[in-house]
């Protein structure tokens, strides 16, 4: 798996985490499957960012979604 690959699952798992935690907190219960993807994906994002050589930079994010979403159509 490459690290463009899993920085887009890591920004997947963290958007999805969002309405979790929003549907928590309305309901007055703890976030747990929140918390859980949060850190699973935060973890992901610091693999990608430490293990790419030179990094991602800020305006490459979309370019990087669009290269792995290529790769999944061919």
């Amino acid at each position: 798996m490459s690290m463009d690959q899993i920085l887009v699952i890591s920004i997947i798992i963290i958007a999805l985490a969002i309405p979790s935690l929003l549907a928590a907190y309305s309901e007055s219960r703890p976030p747990r499957a929140a918390a859980i993807m949060l850190m699973i994906g935060g973890v992901l994002l610091v693999v990608a960012l430490t293990q790419k050589p030179g990094g991602y930079k800020f305006d490459e994010i979309p370019h990087v979604f669009v290269r792995v979403l290529a790769d999944l159509m061919r």
